[in-house]
């Protein structure tokens, strides 16, 4: 995969938008608006797509995205339970359909034995359906780790779009 599949991607989900009339939104962490960036390189995309969210620290998660700080302190900031609140938070303040949040640890370094480099949660929330919530462990340097994310945060929500009616 590379660039051109991230641009691919980015089209399908924003055609899968755009006939539905809705809007997408970000919130990342280890990516770093790398979700956004891929989405705004599609002309026309602020037809589909009206905002992100850059929440590195866990303060910003906290302050803007509005996640639990117990949940953050019971279970870290790259947990499932931390995306699935950060996707909530910004379908909240976007007002957006559709959303996806993602937290990992992208290396080199910051690992642990419970949570390796490459460990990335990832959670999509689609209108009032429940959000769905994933943790990879991804292989490679700290870009491959967050370029694999952005290609899984895209095929997954347009595999949540195609299957929602």
């Amino acid at each position: 995969m590379d660039l051109k599949d991230l641009e691919s991607l980015s089209s399908e989900l924003g055609a899968l938008l755009n006939k539905k009339n809705y809007f997408f939104t970000t919130a990342e962490s280890c990516t770093g608006g790398w979700v956004g960036q891929s989405l705004t390189s599609i002309p026309g995309s602020s037809s589909w797509y009206g905002c992100g969210f850059i929440t590195y620290s866990n303060i910003a998660k906290h302050k803007i995205l509005e996640v639990s700080k117990d949940t953050l302190n019971n279970h870290g900031a790259v947990s499932q339970e931390v995306v699935e609140e950060m996707v909530i938070g910004a379908l909240k303040k976007s007002r957006a359909n559709l959303g996806v949040a993602i937290s990992g640890i992208a290396g080199p370094g910051g690992g642990t034995l419970e949570r390796p480099v490459g460990t990335v949660c990832l959670a999509w929330k689609l209108n009032d359906l429940p959000p769905l919530s994933i943790t990879e462990v991804f292989d490679g340097s700290r870009e491959e780790v967050r370029f694999k994310s952005v290609s899984k945060a895209l095929e997954e929500a347009i595999s949540l779009l195609k299957n929602y009616n």
